[in-house]
């Protein structure tokens, strides 16, 4: 498969590659990704749900993506697939491909001897790669990025600048880790004694799978004993706190500052809104949904979606009712009265 001119690709060409039908002129060349109300001409955009079918009429571009329900709901040209939002994820990307680097290790940069670097890799402008270290075949380092002692970076992964590895972390094929982000901190240990806190050594490692992407200024904590353990397809937003020994299962997603206590162990296609609260200690079975700002104190058996949040209301509303949960006791004690009053005159 080619490029058309200046980077451009028809629809058959896009088509070829990914699947789909077209409707209209299969020739009709794109060479931008656009949104749905300002594409022009020589744009895709993509249609996902019928309530912008609107839109959809007045749209500019010389071409959309759209689902079935849609398929006869426009007259230009069109490619008809099953998921609209992930096909455009892929034209997205084949539009935008990553920018060319150059490999090697740049002259500012620090690799120790006995570090293992495979053909194809960059490590960029003061980046240290520490003793030991295993960087697979066209892994790409960012500027003032760090690998640890015996840390090993799987093939094809990028890291971006400033990124900070721990010794003896592993992070998979394929993943994308994004400024600031720290992999392989000490998990949070303390023990008291004597009235101070005594330091328990973190002798764990931070284990991540493949096709894993962690945000910018994300951290995620390496264990105690055993391995703190993300499992391939993870997708992390920024700033997201991962404490030690937590396990994540595959395919979940888990949006930006989510705190996951240490130890708690998240299922398999699992996805975590925005500033949710995960507690130690427990577990949430596979596909659970927890809603944005949610607090999960005990584990989770059941699948399902689950939201502890008290939607937005003016604030004097907010007050009367926040008066009335206060008294919540008061008022459960007066029924128990009542009821127990009631019981002993029907026993009469």
């Amino acid at each position: 498969m080619t490029d058309g001119p200046c980077g451009s690709y028809s629809l058959f060409e896009i088509a070829t590659r990914f699947g789909g039908e077209i409707s209209g002129d299969a020739s009709t060349p794109v060479s931008r990704m656009a949104p749905l109300n300002s594409a022009q001409s020589g744009d895709i955009t993509f249609v996902t749900n019928a309530r912008y079918q609107k839109d959809l009429e007045r749209t500019c571009a010389s071409a959309v993506i759209v689902g079935r329900d849609l398929a006869t709901a426009t007259d230009i040209p069109r490619i008809v697939c099953d998921n609209p939002y992930a096909y455009y994820a892929r034209v997205c990307a084949l539009l935008n491909p990553r920018s060319d680097y150059l490999t090697g290790v740049h002259e500012q940069a620090s690799v120790a001897e006995t570090a293992c670097l495979a053909e194809n890799v960059s490590i960029g402008p003061g980046a240290v790669i520490d003793d030991g270290a295993d960087i697979g075949a066209g892994v790409r380092i960012g500027a003032g990025s760090y690998v640890g002692r015996q840390a090993r970076i799987g093939a094809g992964t990028l890291i971006h600048a400033n990124v900070t590895i721990y010794d003896k972390c592993c992070i998979g094929e394929r993943g994308i880790v994004h400024s600031g982000a720290v992999v392989g901190a000490d998990g949070f240990g303390m023990a008291m004694d004597e009235g101070r806190w005594l330091k328990i050594p973190q002798i764990g490692r931070v284990v991540i799978g493949a096709d894993v992407e962690i945000g910018a200024n994300t951290t995620i904590d390496r264990g105690a004993l055993e391995d703190t353990v993300i499992e391939d397809d993870v997708k992390m937003d920024n700033q997201i706190q991962i404490g030690h020994n937590c396990h994540i299962g595959a395919h979940t997603a888990i949006a930006g500052c989510v705190g996951v206590a240490g130890s708690a162990r998240i299922g398999r296609y699992c996805r975590i809104g925005g500033g949710a609260m995960i507690h130690g200690h427990i577990e949430i079975v596979d596909n659970v949904e927890v809603s944005a700002g949610t607090l999960v104190p005990k584990s989770i058996h059941k699948a399902g979606k689950y939201t502890g949040i008290f939607p937005m209301i003016e604030h004097q509303e907010w007050s009367r009712n926040a008066s009335l949960i206060r008294h919540l006791k008061d008022l459960r004690d007066r029924i128990r009265t009542l009821e127990n009053e009631s019981k002993g005159r029907r026993k009469k």
